[in-house]
């Protein structure tokens, strides 16, 4: 495993890690850090499926390196950050976005759904942020941006993916604590209903169209429409640019409304 750097410059290229960005959140996230200036590792299950991702990081003049990582997996998450760190050099930014979901109801739920859904969500966030707080620390500057959910507030037929979003705020103010005097701040991004190929496999799923699942969500929304990946990664950017020092702990929801 590669040793903690002892500093890095402020004017040097800050390296940041997304997870789940093959697609979707992750993707946009990738590509308006790079806009703000970082190069990116985008983080998946499969390197390849990045391609497209990466492609754009580089497109506004970054560099991209895609890392096949199973965020569950202690293992495949020291290998990733090792990758990382070769290809790129010191990561300052983790963007913890990689995200499972499978609705059902309680009774219907059986444990091995519920740890899938806690260890992709929760686990992940986890392993990622105890990997890399020692370079952070070595560095005395960091940003961790986790990715939680209204889901967190609750939801029938999702208890175990509002306990991971739950358990990620959780996690999010803790780390907050711990981290805050070596220079990161924490924070976490909290989003609605977001069009994405993940949504659209739970409309698929349950029998509805998507354009018909969109509008049913969007008349409940008060700015009257649904969320789009790069609502999202414009509140992540916020956390990330240096001039959010002085904000930490905290839980910004995503979702066109108070909830």
């Amino acid at each position: 495993m590669t040793s903690p750097a002892t500093s890095v410059s402020a004017d040097a290229p800050r390296v940041a890690i997304v997870t789940g960005a093959a697609r979707g959140i992750g993707a946009a996230i990738a590509l308006r850090l790079a806009q703000d200036g970082c190069d990116v590792a985008l983080l998946d299950l499969d390197a390849g499926h990045c391609t497209g991702a990466a492609d754009a990081v580089r497109a506004v003049g970054r560099r991209a390196l895609a890392v096949a990582v199973d965020v569950a997996d202690e293992a495949s998450v020291t290998r990733a950050l090792d990758a990382v760190v070769a290809g790129l050099g010191l990561p300052t930014v983790l963007v913890n976005n990689a995200g499972y979901l499978r609705e059902r109801m309680l009774t219907k739920t059986t444990a091995d759904e519920w740890d899938a859904i806690l260890d992709v969500n929760l686990r992940g966030a986890f392993l990622l942020s105890r990997a890399i707080a020692p370079h952070l620390r070595a560095a005395c500057h960091g940003r961790i941006v986790n990715l939680s959910s209204t889901g967190a507030l609750g939801e029938v037929g999702l208890a175990a993916y509002s306990a991971a979003k739950a358990g990620v705020q959780g996690l999010t103010r803790t780390l907050a604590l711990e981290l805050g005097r070596h220079g990161v701040t924490v924070n976490a991004v909290a989003p609605g209903f977001v069009a994405t190929a993940m949504t659209a496999a739970v409309a698929d799923r349950v029998g509805e169209s998507f354009e018909d699942m969109q509008k049913r969500v969007a008349a409940t929304v008060p700015v009257g429409r649904v969320g789009r990946p790069e609502d999202v990664a414009n509140a992540v950017a916020f956390f990330v640019d240096r001039r959010s020092d002085y904000v930490s702990g905290q839980v910004l929801y995503v979702a066109g409304g108070p909830r």
